[in-house]
């Protein structure tokens, strides 16, 4: 299913990817406080699927990172690279051994070689790509064949970023359109699921849906 053309959203509508807000985010993010849209809950679940699924060392990026990476305790990866329009938010991520101030937006392209990485993580960051197949082909390019992206996201959006489509879905479809844009990126082995929270933890009140994709053995 992997989609060739150059932008990889053949098919869509023109305005699908498209947002309220289109001032660029470096602008934007800068006149904005430093929050995550999961509540306490929603991001120990995302730590938990970390602790399960995120490679124990290597070097590992975190895409859209902002202020919190959600890793667990103990892991010794050798580099952790952060990607955000906001340094100063990278700055306060105590995660991070390396910083790169770029906007996927306007550059997709991911500053490492082929075959570089042992694990890329998005954290509640799809919703806010008007070129996603692009960013995700990249993530494609630079990970090391079977090495993960571990993609995650909560059902709540920040209105004026989110693209139209992401926002006109309901959360099932948004897991659906997550896999249709990984395997145009060329991504196959997929598993998804979804954390709930339990019964006795009223303060959580997020469901956290995650999508891990690993790249092909094989071209």
């Amino acid at each position: 299913m992997s989609d060739t053309s150059p932008d990889g959203l053949q098919g869509f509508h023109p305005r699908a990817f498209a947002r309220a807000n289109e001032e660029p985010d470096a602008l934007f993010y800068a006149r904005t406080a430093d929050f995550s849209h999961m509540d306490a809950g929603a991001q120990a679940a995302v730590t938990a699927l970390y602790q399960t699924a995120l490679p124990a060392s290597g070097a590992v990026c975190d895409l859209m990172c902002g202020t919190t990476s959600h890793f667990p305790p103990g892991v010794s990866h050798a580099a952790v690279t952060g990607i955000d329009v906001s340094l100063r938010a990278m700055e306060a991520n105590p995660a991070l051994t390396e910083r790169v101030v770029q906007d996927l937006n306007v550059n997709p392209a991911l500053p490492f070689p082929d075959d570089s990485l042992d694990a890329v993580t998005l954290c509640d960051g799809l919703a806010y790509l008007t070129r996603p197949v692009e960013v995700l082909r990249e993530v494609a390019r630079v990970l090391r064949p079977g090495a993960p992206l571990l993609l995650s996201f909560s059902d709540n959006v920040h209105s004026a970023k989110a693209v139209a489509l992401w926002q006109a879905l309901d959360p099932a479809d948004r897991v659906r359109l997550t896999s249709v844009l990984l395997a145009r990126a060329g991504f196959g082995d997929m598993d998804s699921g979804d954390v709930v929270p339990p019964e006795d933890l009223p303060a959580w009140t997020d469901a956290v849906h995650a999508i891990i994709a690993r790249k092909p053995l094989q071209a």
